[in-house]
């Protein structure tokens, strides 16, 4: 069975969410946001390792109110970088010998389904490249800088990409030593492993796996939690209660 390396970035600033707390770490119906997010990873068979990415700063206070989680969960804490990819870079130093394929899936998209997790594992071990999408379904409108419509794009095979994102070992740790020889603007881990010259399969997702960015994305992510059907027997995989609020 094919090993997967699980990279979990949550080093942002979290300027968007205007908040004290930054949105990996503010509870969603009574967990952190991140512990829920790496709980859909650390039970599965074919994962091998769980990294959660942190930035400097928050190291201290992290491990503080997180310990009894991260030990019992076995999460190892890499330290981020100035940027998300210098981040996912430092956490690739870490990826252990055994894993074959490296996911990387934003610590803040805590609403993702074991079965789109299963498919997109599956394609990845295929092609050795892969990453959750779904179908653009808006019209598109591309305007000026005052906001007045130039022209409506054909939306026709765009889709919106999603995380997890992964990628056989080799291949996204050739592309991320490479990096700093792009000239164009790069905004995920797939437009790297692209550029490189590999190929990245879609696998279809849901609209459900938000990325939470602001408190309006908070509160939806507590609604489709709580209109999912629990499965018979199931609680939460760790024992422990969190810590006192930063």
């Amino acid at each position: 069975m094919p090993k997967f390396s699980v990279i979990l970035p949550a080093a942002g600033k979290s300027s968007r969410f205007k908040d004290r707390e930054k949105k990996p770490f503010v509870n969603l119906d009574g967990r952190a946001v991140w512990l829920r997010t790496a709980e859909l990873f650390i039970t599965r068979s074919d994962v091998c390792q769980c990294l959660i990415v942190v930035a400097p700063e928050d190291e201290e206070l992290f491990r503080r109110r997180y310990t009894a989680n991260i030990a019992f969960m076995n999460v190892k804490i890499v330290l981020g970088g100035k940027e998300r990819f210098d981040s996912v870079a430092n956490a690739l130093e870490r990826v252990a010998d055994e894993a074959d394929f490296v996911a990387v899936h934003d610590a803040v998209r805590p609403c993702l389904q074991a079965e789109h997790i299963d498919s997109v594992f599956a394609a990845a071990v295929s092609t050795g490249a892969a990453l959750l999408a779904v179908p653009v379904s808006d019209t598109l409108k591309r305007a000026d800088a005052k906001g007045r419509v130039e022209a409506t794009l054909p939306r026709d095979r765009l889709w919106l990409a999603q995380t997890p994102q992964v990628f056989r070992k080799d291949w996204l740790r050739d592309a991320y030593a490479n990096r700093h020889q792009l000239k164009t603007p790069i905004t995920d881990d797939a437009q790297l492993v692209e550029a490189a010259g590999h190929p990245v399969q879609i696998v279809e997702g849901d609209p459900s796996n938000i990325k939470i960015t602001t408190k309006a994305d908070l509160q939806l992510a507590e609604a489709i939690l709580k209109s999912r059907p629990k499965p018979k027997g199931q609680g939460p995989v760790h024992p422990f209660a969190e810590e006192a609020q930063w």
